[in-house]
């Protein structure tokens, strides 16, 4: 069984974190494998938008698999070694180009939150629940996630969070700015995907622009980002779409 799936429904794709079992805990080869599969989607001009979930339920996913850190970080060097492998994961959910949704089920915990925050929203069941027990592990989380957590939430919420160590209900997330929709379980799948379709019907390139223009006003313009701007700009032609929503309006006034 493959522990990273990858669906196609249109213009969205979906990645699953399929580790039911272990309520979708990561493993230091699904990280690396959520990088690469990422990175795909970014390429494939097929794909407007993208959905990380978690198989069935339960979990978005527990976190990382603890049970591999005696072996996977029990020196500095392997420390290390593990620690490239999930920022990259991150990384790269953060660098896609596409418009990312976390729809959370369940627990979504530890390693799990930094998924759902690379991403750009985060839509989640009525009792998911929220943490980062990195202070009970004697783990410092990383430096990225931890700027993105203060993005959502604020820097004394951040600090709670890290501090106690303690679990977050869903009433909680969603005052506080974690999460930007809850929903009843058995209206979020359809809600996401209804969603990520009106999304998926907009111009790419405005979609795209709006996504760098955003993140360069959070993390500043820097060379790379001026760059990506100027060839949105430059090198964007009105679709299908927008022309049409031009006339209709023409049309109407």
């Amino acid at each position: 069984m493959t522990d990273i799936l990858v669906q196609h429904d249109g213009p969205i794709a979906t990645v699953v974190i399929n580790r039911p079992a272990m309520r979708n805990a990561i493993s230091l080869a699904m990280w690396t494998e959520l990088a690469r599969v990422t990175e795909g989607l970014a390429k494939d001009e097929s794909v407007r938008a993208i959905v990380y979930r978690g198989a069935g339920t339960v979990a978005f996913a527990s976190g990382a698999d603890i049970s591999e850190f005696k072996e996977q970080r029990k020196d500095t060097e392997s420390a290390m070694h593990y620690n490239a492998q999930t920022g990259l994961a991150y990384s790269t959910i953060r660098a896609c180009p596409k418009p990312t949704v976390a729809m959370i089920f369940g627990f979504c915990m530890g390693g799990a939150m930094a998924v759902a925050m690379a991403c750009d929203l985060r839509f989640a069941a009525e009792g998911s629940k929220f943490g980062i027990p990195a202070a009970r592990l004697s783990i410092i989380y990383g430096a990225d996630s931890v700027g993105q957590l203060v993005d959502l939430v604020g820097p004394a919420y951040a600090k709670d969070i890290l501090y106690s160590a303690r679990t977050v209900d869903d009433r909680e997330a969603l005052a506080m700015g974690f999460i930007q929709r809850l929903l009843p379980a058995d209206e979020l799948e359809r809600y996401t995907y209804d969603y990520l379709r009106k999304v998926a019907d907009n111009a790419p390139l405005s979609v795209r622009g709006a996504k760098v223009t955003i993140e360069s006003s959070l993390l500043g313009l820097t060379d790379e980002r001026r760059r990506k701007l100027k060839e949105l700009t430059v090198g964007g032609r009105p679709s299908s779409r927008g022309a049409s929503v031009r006339n209709s309006c023409a049309s109407s006034s």
